[in-house]
């Protein structure tokens, strides 16, 4: 009798097991948020791809906010011409972006779809946020919070850091490279409080900047900025386009059991998704399973690229053989 009665029971908690997996509750431990994500080709270097250059660093004093300099690369695609203009994407937090070991790699995405014709001939920067000269260099291990002007740059609402980019570091590349005077063919874009930062450079110069690239942004209030969607609904329409990416497990705003609405970044990023969308902006948008950080981004970085400067100019012509191979180094690169 008492083993028909474990039996019995055995085959009731195998059941249940069944039934708890069956409506997507699993038993065992959850995997991680950001586990589920890995670069795929598109991000890596590819045989018969011309490489670009990685020229720098630089080092550009600030006026902007005086006694602080950022550090900057300069990509330099092998099809790179200086007589024809070329397009342009800035990166904040740089060193993270162009991290050969990194989760983003844009060096090797922008090879890649250029070589493709997936996207426009683009020359890219990746600058860091501004620090002075006794304080440390950024790192792929420390941003830069607690000993660069970081927070202050990336997460104010003012137009400080615009005019960084705009009367700082455009006059500099503008001295050593041809980049398209037209905002369309710029693009500027990061991670964290480097997403609100290039958001916010669109925003106050869409005269300089119209295409945005936003990863996990900082939408949130670290100073202010769980604004925007009110802001974007208040404001005239802007004639900029804008990618947000995040995660439902990105920071949540709950501290010790209490909830801050505007410290959830994934809430915000929505918030914002959704007042761009009625006011009628060029907005696209993915939500992952992601935590904090560039897993996800990475992942489909290539994706947000291409749909960012979609609108590069095309030949439809049958016979034009130019338009139908892939795009070689410029005369005189190997």
């Amino acid at each position: 009798m008492r083993k028909a009665i474990t039996y019995a029971v055995g085959l009731g908690c195998v059941a249940v097991m069944s039934l708890t997996q069956a409506m997507g509750q699993s038993t065992s431990t959850p995997p991680k948020p950001d586990s589920q994500y890995r670069l795929g080709p598109d991000s890596l270097p590819q045989e018969g791809v011309p490489k670009g250059e990685i020229r720098g660093p630089y080092t550009l004093p600030s006026q902007v906010y005086p006694g602080t300099q950022h550090t900057y690369w300069v990509y330099v695609p092998a099809q790179y011409d200086p007589a024809v203009p070329a397009a342009l994407m800035v990166y904040q937090d740089g060193q993270a972006f162009k991290d050969e070991k990194g989760d983003m790699r844009a060096q090797n995405v922008m090879d890649n779809l250029i070589y493709r014709r997936e996207i426009p001939v683009m020359l890219g920067v990746f600058i860091n946020p501004g620090r002075r000269p006794d304080q440390p260099e950024p790192t792929p291990r420390n941003w830069g919070d607690r000993d660069t002007n970081r927070p202050t740059e990336y997460n104010s609402l003012d137009d400080k850091y615009a005019r960084v980019i705009t009367e700082e570091l455009m006059p500099a590349l503008q001295k050593d490279f041809n980049i398209s005077k037209d905002p369309e063919m710029r693009g500027i874009g990061g991670s964290s409080s480097g997403a609100i930062a290039a958001f916010t450079v669109a925003w106050e110069r869409p005269d300089d900047f119209r295409k945005v690239l936003s990863n996990v942004g900082s939408f949130v209030n670290l100073r202010g900025g769980h604004v925007y969607p009110e802001k974007v609904l208040a404001s005239a329409k802007k004639p900029i386009r804008v990618f947000l990416c995040d995660g439902r497990n990105d920071n949540r705003g709950l501290r010790e059991d209490k909830y801050d609405e505007s410290r959830d970044w994934f809430h915000q990023n929505v918030r914002l998704m959704k007042a761009l969308t009625q006011k009628g902006y060029d907005v696209n948008y993915s939500w992952g399973m992601n935590g904090h950080g560039q897993k996800f981004g990475g992942a489909i970085l290539p994706e947000m690229m291409r749909w960012l400067w979609r609108d590069g100019p095309v030949s439809t012509d049958p016979k034009d053989v130019v338009e139908r191979g892939f795009r070689q180094p410029a005369s005189g690169k190997n």
